[in-house]
């Protein structure tokens, strides 16, 4: 399995060459059907990544407690 830099260097290469138009549009539709799997593995080890991110909040005693970062749900 692909790392996470790995798929999305491939899907930008995608990208590229999807936005030349110069291939014929058999091929194109396979390139767009292998970025579109792409973007969901990398989305999805991204929302992964989110959940293990923490954040340490300095208390009023001066002890770390961990938090979840919060997440943008904006975007």
């Amino acid at each position: 399995m692909p790392t996470f830099e790995e798929s999305l260097k491939k899907l930008e290469i995608i990208v590229d060459q999807l936005e030349k138009g110069d291939m014929p549009l058999e091929n194109s539709l396979k390139l767009f059907e292998e970025g579109v799997a792409l973007s969901a593995v990398c989305k999805e080890e991204l929302e992964t990544a989110e959940g293990k991110v923490q954040l340490l909040i300095r208390q009023r005693d001066g002890a770390l407690k961990t938090e979840k970062f919060p997440a943008d749900k904006s975007s």
